[in-house]
């Protein structure tokens, strides 16, 4: 049970992340292309936001090898 429960964590980590990294950078491309002269701060804030998004697998890893291990 375990093993599934860990699978589970790691799965849904891996999809939120990949739905929220998405959508980040999917609306930072948008802005660049309607105010380019913002490129450099968009780039740097949307650099910020999926180093953020990124914690989240992490967490999960964290999680399925609490679970594994018990």
């Amino acid at each position: 049970m375990n093993f599934i429960a860990a699978g589970l964590a790691v799965i849904g980590a891996a999809l939120g992340a990949g739905l929220g990294n998405g959508q980040v950078i999917s609306k930072t491309v948008e802005s660049m292309a309607r105010q380019p002269e913002m490129a450099g701060q968009l780039r740097s804030t949307m650099f910020i936001g999926v180093a953020l998004i990124e914690a989240v697998p992490i967490l999960g890893i964290v999680i399925a090898f609490l679970l594994v291990n018990k």
